[in-house]
């Protein structure tokens, strides 16, 4: 039977049958470890690793002059304090960073001429401020201008060879082209392919093409060769390297001998003669031959004869037409070359070779199923048979119009691929090379070497063949996450180049002997790159903040789109469509309708990126049969090798399957396989889908178009003024709403002190393991959000759900944020609905709605605006921010205040002013009227206009919250002066709580140590002197102090005094340091808010006005369920007029029933069904996905609720009071309002 978890703060029956094994990792956990590792803020500068910034900076130092006279060199980075906060930043509209400082070396070289060598004449080391680096919020979000955006991550091809086909589409004859791609992480793209007759070209960067041998010549010589030495690859060497060789002994009586080999002479590989020998084959001291004359040699003949040791076999000498020499064939004789490599035998050619006496020489082997013949093809037709000739063939084709050179051809090649800043693999192209080419390389081998170059062309013949596969390009083993701090870093190195330009020229242009590394550094470049990648990157969104899951999702995207991604336009099918890959990777539900389907996913629910960004699943391992709880998380390419069980296969007690045969999956296919083949199985049934998708209750029984419909609604719900968590969850609640930031968590356990609408205090009971004395205060103190505008105007208010004297544990939430209730995530509300016809105003999925829900602002919502003004300083004079407005009645200034800004609490309207503003005049000819004006009401009226910031039209509401930021040096008005006390008085607070804890703290600690020691004096109550407490020599009790005071309780002497007298110093000392502390840190905030705001050019005052609107439900506005049921409101009829249950209770919403055979989103009838038992028997339930409540499970229920088990009822009609016909589906059923508004 269904037990109990525990939600949030809230108990629900669980239905799910299934154990959790693994808990649900931190969702935004992928941007927050991102960004950190980026960053790498919180390790010594000597035990960063070489990753993110630190890798960055050890890519462009040291920076050396054009003469190398001096050098730059790097040393180490820190950073420094945010100069606002997270609050600050939002409205003051800054962006929240940090000042990065870099300390450099300069190090300055005396030249020997003569000896040609140099010596350090001094070294300069600095500190130089490299701008500021935009910091990471705890909820994995920036701030950059005053707005929240997130950076989200990009899905593409990983660096690394790819091995393709264009199946049969180039050439008419339909013959597949073969081809093979090597990727750089940074640098050029080298494809090798055939063309129509077998020669294999090689392209680089999709220039002109060029031979394969060529290229690999140029390399190797480059790559290989000393200044001194050169190594040049000559064709005997390039074919060593791809084929196997046979060797010919010699000639005799129109006989060849040569040496015995396994593969040349097994009978497969003649291409003219079979086989057959010519003389017995007989083995040292045996007379019975091993094969006689004229025999064929067949594979097991040949094994015979390699194992008794016969060095040499005679074959009759036609054999050789048509085969090709692998080695020059030279007159024993005259050492004249008879024959090059790779030129075919004839019989004109052969009976030249048995005329002359050949030395021995050797033949290529070749074996038509296991070799390709195209490198000989190539190397025919190869005629730069020098390194050098074919350097400046490629120098041709990479620079045409360029004059070549040997010098400059070996200059750009060596740039293009050896010079590791312009072309670098990375880890992950090292990583992904060695494995595809199963090779043993070094892992820290960044550029290409030649051995991958003949690797890759060996593996591209044993593809075109058949013996190894195509790759996939689909399948997530090829495809990788960049996440934030991986674009960061990218866009950084972009901006150190830039200016490593500008150093290098200073470095030679300026005298190097007086210069700091200061005066070379300007950090304008690298700030303007970060600044533009936040600004304008389009991986750097807008935050979707409609609602908490809206924002955890955004945090958890994945983009194929982006710079160096795929384009809308020429993204095809096969990118776009789910591939098995994805499972409990990548959400087969969650994607955009539209353009970007399937370019746009989200995370699964465990998935998570390794070192590399490819995404990793977590399985529990199975040893033979038996299902262990250790956890192993695989890639997708891991995951092939592994035969991997469903988590819903039934296990016994001891962790066996129970089934014979067992569904499981292996490389994507599904079969049934006996438990003693599973190597794996998944954790959970919700591992497949993703946060939004394990939203939904009984996922399993939709179609996947609307569940993808409702994953999709979900996140565009309205927080609502009363929200309600669903009757009917999946047990995902609490988690998203934690995650995501939406509440506040508590840090510890402690009990709580003081509550308010705006501040939650909790003395907290266990330390924290820092060493900062501030952090190792026993006092929590949450300031909540109140009406803040989010990103997409709906209200962020927090409001706490915990009492004074409560005790909390660390991880408990202790207040609600929006959209949510009782810690659990809630984004619509239950209401009781009928599936039925209603007139035709549920015709094509309209909504029919009870006007109860609009009375009991069930589904209210509250919008806030932000309204802005500016006080220019104009070329005409300076704006002016005042109440004193010409021609404008007392009635519009009623609630405005002395100095023009409306007050907190006024109702407004279209129209209405905000915020008062006159702006000068430029003189104009006066008409004699206003000439009149002038003279009896004086000077003001006529040279200023009225430039007030009123309410726009559509707009009507109550205004909750001013900001006036005044220019520093500029006196401030009395409503800045009145925030900016407030504000003080809230930090005084704060202030005063926490060094009232640190005392008490002090005194707790004394009278601990106090407790139990031998008095050396009476004990008086310090409130009423006449009370004794404990005579002279006996022992202290605790409640013999609880009226004490710190300088009361020094000043107790006791007979055990073992040091006692230094603690007490070091407790006062310790207190004292922490007060001192939270003084410096009152002061500079106070000094802050006093000090001005720093303001755009020209501008001296700027007020932001936020007016909260009030949203009721009306017709027109889109409601929805979870299984994407989604409608508009056709009618809000009167609560007396709407169909009513036999007891008399009308129902709160009528749906269609046709809306739901066609839709195929079955799950709304069910969720329906369980509702109205949850309902009825004061339930919460959690129906998890894909393993959720049965369909008998939900009938018990009814049953024990005493309702009809069909979920059916009698209904009558509101209006008439006559019975319906048929039984009518009831239930309650969870609807969100969507923030397509009407209005």
């Amino acid at each position: 039977m269904a037990g109990t978890i525990q939600c949030g703060r809230r108990s629900r029956k669980d239905f799910g049958k299934i154990p959790s094994i693994v808990d649900i990792p931190n969702l935004i956990e992928v941007q927050k470890r991102s960004y950190e590792t980026f960053l790498q803020k919180d390790v010594p500068a000597e035990r960063r690793e070489d990753i993110g910034l630190q890798a960055v900076f050890k890519s462009v130092f040291p920076i050396a002059d054009y003469n190398d006279n001096a050098l730059l060199e790097f040393d180490s980075y820190h950073f420094g304090e945010p100069k606002y906060t997270v609050e600050e930043c939002h409205d003051r509209g800054m962006t929240f960073a940090i000042p990065l400082k870099v300390t450099l070396r300069l190090v300055v070289y005396d030249h020997d001429k003569e000896a040609k060598t140099k010596a350090v004449r001094e070294q300069r080391g600095q500190e130089v401020y490299l701008g500021e680096l935009p910091l990471m919020t705890d909820k994995g979000t920036f701030i950059i201008n005053g707005t929240e955006r997130v950076v989200v991550s990009q899905l593409q091809r990983s660096a690394g060879v790819f091995f393709d086909d264009d199946k049969g589409k180039t050439l008419a004859s339909g013959k597949p082209l073969f081809s093979a791609r090597v990727i750089p992480y940074r640098g050029s793209w080298v494809e090798f392919d055939f063309d129509a007759n077998d020669v294999l070209q090689v392209r680089v960067d999709r220039r002109r093409k060029m031979l394969a041998t060529a290229y690999l010549r140029a390399f190797w010589f480059l790559e290989k060769s000393p200044q001194t030495t050169p190594q040049i690859l000559s064709d005997e060497e390039i074919l060593a390297q791809f084929y196997e060789t046979e060797d010919v002994l010699g000639f005799d009586e129109g006989n060849v001998w040569v040496k015995p080999h396994p593969v040349a002479h097994a009978g497969t590989s003649r291409t003219s003669h079979e086989a057959k020998v010519a003389e017995d084959v007989k083995a040292p001291r045996q007379r019975e031959p091993i094969v006689p004359a004229g025999r064929a040699l067949t594979p097991a003949s040949i094994k015979r004869i390699i194992d008794a040791g016969v060095e040499k076999i005679a074959l009759r000498a036609e054999s050789l037409v048509g085969r090709r020499t692998a080695s020059k064939v030279v007159d024993s004789e005259t050492g004249e070359v008879l024959l090059t490599p790779n030129v075919e035998i004839t019989s004109t050619v052969l009976s030249q070779l048995m005329s002359r006496r050949a030395a021995p020489f050797k033949l290529l082997i070749h074996d038509k199923e296991k070799v390709d013949a195209s490198i000989w093809d190539t190397l025919a037709r190869d005629h730069f048979k020098h390194p050098d000739e074919a350097l400046v063939e490629i120098y041709r084709r990479l620079r045409p119009g360029d004059p070549p050179t040997v010098d400059s051809a070996r200059a750009l090649f060596r740039g293009m691929f050896m010079d590791p800043r312009r072309y670098d693999l990375a880890r992950v192209g090292r990583f992904m090379i060695n494995e595809k080419l199963r090779m043993e390389g070094p892992a820290n081998a960044k550029t290409l070497r030649s051995e991958d170059v003949v690797s890759v062309i060996k593996r591209l013949l044993m593809v075109k063949l058949g013996s190894e596969p195509t790759d996939d390009i689909d399948h997530l083993g090829n495809r990788r996450v960049r996440s934030v701090g991986e674009l960061l870093e990218n866009q950084f190195r972009v901006g150190l180049t830039r200016m490593e330009r500008a150093v290098k020229e200073r470095m030679s242009i300026s005298d190097i002997t007086n210069l700091m590394p200061h005066d070379l550094i300007n950090a304008k470049p690298v700030s303007a790159v970060v600044k533009e990648f936040f600004g304008s990157s389009q991986l750097s969104q807008f935050m979707d903040q409609t609602n908490p899951l809206a924002e955890l999702t955004h945090k958890r995207r994945l983009s194929a789109l982006g710079p160096r991604g795929l384009s809308r336009e020429r993204a095809g099918f096969e990118v776009r469509d789910v591939h098995p890959t994805h499972y409990g990777r990548i959400c087969p539900i969650e994607t955009p309708e539209g353009p970007n389907i399937g370019l746009i996913s989200s995370l699964s629910t465990y998935a998570r990126t390794n070192e590399f960004g490819f995404i990793e699943t977590p399985y529990r391992k199975v040893e033979g049969g038996v299902v262990s709880d250790e956890i192993v998380f695989l890639t997708a390419l891991k995951e092939e090798r592994y035969v991997i069980a469903q988590a819903n296969a039934e296990l016994d007690a001891r962790g066996r399957f129970v089934q014979e045969r067992i569904s499981a999956r292996k490389g994507g296919e599904f079969r049934m396989v006996p438990p003693e083949e599973v190597h794996y199985m998944d954790v959970s049934p919700k591992q497949l889908v993703s946060v939004a998708a394990s939203l939904i209750p009984f996922l399993e029984n939709d179609d996947a178009n609307r569940a993808l419909m409702g994953s999709n609604m979900q996140r565009q719900a309205v927080p609502l003024l009363q929200p309600e968590a669903p009757l009917v969850g999946t047990g995902m609640e609490h988690v998203v709403a934690r995650d995501s930031g939406a509440v506040v968590v508590g840090k510890r356990p402690g009990v709580v002190e003081y509550v308010s609408a705006d501040r939650i205090v909790i003395r907290a009971e266990s330390r924290s393991k820092k060493t900062d004395p501030v952090q190792d205060l026993p006092l929590d103190i949450y300031n909540l959000t109140k009406y803040r505008r989010s990103n997409q105007n709906t209200c962020v208010n927090q409001k706490p759900i915990v009492r004074k004297g409560q005790r909390v544990a660390a991880g408990d939430v202790v207040a609600d944020g929006p959209g949510t209730d009782q810690g659990e995530l809630a984004l619509g509300r239950n209401v009781l609905v009928a599936f039925m016809p209603w007139g035709g105003y549920n015709f094509e999925d309209a909504i029919l709605v009870s006007e109860k829900l609009v009375k009991d602002d069930r589904f209210t919502s509250i919008h806030i605006e932000e309204f802005e003004i500016q006080a220019r300083d104009t070329k005409l004079g300076k704006e002016e921010v005042t109440r004193d407005i010409p021609n404008v009645s007392e009635e519009a200034l009623k609630d405005l205040d002395d100095s023009g800004i409306v007050r907190i609490g006024a109702k407004v309207k279209p129209g209405d002013i905000l915020v008062g503003k006159i702006t000068p005049k430029g003189e104009t000819q006066l008409t004699p009227e206003e000439k009149l004006l002038r003279a009896i009401f004086g000077e003001k009226a006529g040279d200023v206009r009225d430039t007030s910031l009123t309410v726009p039209p559509g707009i009507e509401g109550t205004v909750v919250d001013v900001k006036v930021f005044s220019r520093r040096g500029v006196d401030k008005d009395e409503r800045a002066k009145s925030i900016e006390e407030e504000e003080i008085a809230r930090l005084e607070k704060d202030y005063q709580d926490e060094i009232a804890m640190v005392e008490m703290e002090r005194d707790q600690k004394l009278k601990n140590l106090l407790v139990g020691k031998t008095s050396l004096a009476e004990l008086f109550d310090p409130t009423n002197k006449t009370q004794r407490l404990t005579k002279k020599s006996d022992r202290i009790a605790r409640e013999d102090l609880d009226n004490f005071a710190w300088n009361e309780l020094k000043k107790i002497k006791v007979k055990e005094d073992d040091g006692l007298s230094q603690m007490v110093r070091k407790i006062e000392e310790l207190a004292e340091e922490q007060i001192s502390i939270y003084d410096s840190m009152l002061e500079e905030r106070i000094g802050r808010l006093r000090r001005g705001d720093d303001l755009p050019p020209g501008v001296i005052k700027m007020v932001k006005v936020y007016v909260a609107v009030k949203r009721k439900l009306s017709v027109g506005d889109k409601m929805a369920g979870r299984h994407g049921n989604k409608g508009v409101v056709s009618k809000i009829m009167p609560e007396e007029d709407m169909p009513y249950l036999p007891d008399g209770t009308p129902v709160e919403i009528v749906l269609n029933p046709l809306g739901v055979p066609s839709r195929m989103n079955v799950g709304q009838i069910l969720e329906t069904h369980l509702g109205w038992a949850a309902r009825a028997l004061g339930l919460w339930v959690a129906s998890p996905v894909f393993d959720g409540a049965t369909e008998d499970e939900i009938k018990e229920h009814l049953k024990v609720a005493a309702l009809p088990q069909s979920g059916k009822t009698v209904l009558y009609d509101g209006r008439t009071g006559k019975q319906f016909h048929q039984e009518v589906t009831v239930g309650q059923i969870y609807m969100l309002k969507l923030a397509h508004l009407v209005d």
